[in-house]
């Protein structure tokens, strides 16, 4: 089947953050949005037909996640990610970012420390610092582009004291998908201190071409035991307002502990919506996948060209997600100044690097899943911006 991608959707006043918090924002409505990391294309046909069926009963009473729940979820990541896994080990979250919470409640004490690698997706911090955890930063390295992990300051930081690290993989927003030996080498320093690593894999199944996600507890059974693996269909199909994700634990010791405080908080019912969309993007939706990926790796492939000889923006080549992290260093801007240029002189609304912690500042976070005419548009929107720039 031919998904049709180009197609506007027309978002405003449906409560879309990304559209109808334009306002709140940047202080204006006139910007291309392409900051919240949700797709502009039309949730899967075959999501929106099963929760059209569901309705066709009209009691949306207290229900339970049946086996086809997890057994699709089991076969997809199978079939995409050659990784076998057990009924028993997947635990339900609404969403990941309440998985990361849970998590730090549930394997360490106030004043423990846990490992961040920024600069990287911003509610990591705050589920470290909320629950009044010590945050060490491990901060990953620019090689002219090629971000990498810092392993020697990594086990400076595991030998503190560390109790827990939280990893982005594939990495959002830098875009890395972390190779196997890189994905070891963590995870040996991680059983050398006893860290458990909390392995955020929401955006595994955006990969792009040339490169293949390695879920962290598939490499061997002794890395597996120590790690939370986080999983979710919410930005691979578009659904994130269904808050519905996967924890998958094969440590029965650490899903003990995750189950019985996700069980204290009383949020493990979920919903109707979430429970049908994820069974049904999960049983039908690689090819849907496939297209729409081949179709932003060509918007990512777009933006690459048309800024690869632009000295004041380089983009960093994505290896996964629908982002592109945009260097912006050398237009010498601070951060609230480099804001202000993308909104007010190229009217484009994009996520400010600094909020991704150390190491962000002098970027600029562009979601490119959107039609491609929207991505001209925001192109051309900086490109006259810049001239702009260049001739003051």
């Amino acid at each position: 089947m031919t998904y049709n991608f180009d197609e506007p959707v027309a978002r405003q006043g449906t409560s879309c953050v990304k559209y109808d918090s334009r306002k709140d924002v940047f202080g204006t409505e006139e910007v291309i949005p392409m900051w919240v990391a949700d797709m502009d294309f039309n949730s899967p046909p075959f999501i929106i037909e099963a929760l059209r069926k569901r309705l066709e009963h009209e009691i949306l009473g207290y229900s339970f996640r049946n086996e086809e729940y997890f057994s699709s979820l089991s076969k997809w990541i199978q079939r995409r990610h050659n990784w076998i896994i057990e009924k028993d080990w997947i635990s339900f979250s609404p969403g990941i970012v309440p998985a990361l919470n849970i998590c730090t409640l549930a394997f360490t004490s106030p004043r423990d420390k846990v490992i961040i690698q920024p600069p990287v997706y911003f509610p990591f911090f705050s589920a470290v610092k909320d629950h009044k955890r010590k945050m060490l930063y491990n901060r990953l390295i620019d090689n002219d582009g090629a971000w990498r992990i810092d392993f020697e300051n990594l086990e400076q930081k595991a030998a503190e004291g560390a109790r827990m690290i939280i990893l982005c993989n594939p990495h959002n927003p830098v875009g890395r998908v972390w190779r196997v030996d890189e994905l070891e080498k963590l995870a040996e320093i991680c059983l050398d201190y006893g860290i458990v690593i909390i392995s955020d894999e929401i955006h595994s199944d955006l990969v792009l071409p040339g490169y293949k996600h390695v879920p962290l507890a598939s490499l061997y059974d002794k890395i597996a035991g120590l790690t939370v693996t986080c999983m979710a269909p919410s930005k691979t199909f578009n659904i994130a307002g269904l808050s519905t994700s996967s924890v998958i634990i094969s440590n029965p010791d650490l899903k003990k502990k995750f189950d019985s405080t996700i069980e204290s908080l009383h949020i493990t019912g979920g919903n109707i919506f979430g429970t049908e969309a994820s069974i049904a993007a999960y049983t039908f939706g690689d090819e849907w996948l496939d297209g729409m990926l081949e179709y932003v790796n060509r918007n990512i492939e777009f933006v690459l060209d048309r800024f690869a000889n632009e000295e004041l923006i380089r983009p960093v080549a994505p290896e996964a997600t629908f982002m592109i992290w945009l260097d912006c260093r050398s237009m010498g801007m601070n951060p609230g100044e480099l804001n202000k240029f993308f909104v007010n002189e190229a009217a484009v609304g994009m996520s400010e690097g600094s909020v991704f912690g150390p190491g962000g500042e002098g970027f600029m976070r562009m979601n490119v899943a959107c039609p491609r005419d929207t991505v001209k548009k925001a192109v051309a929107n900086i490109e006259k911006a810049l001239l702009k720039l260049k001739n003051i």
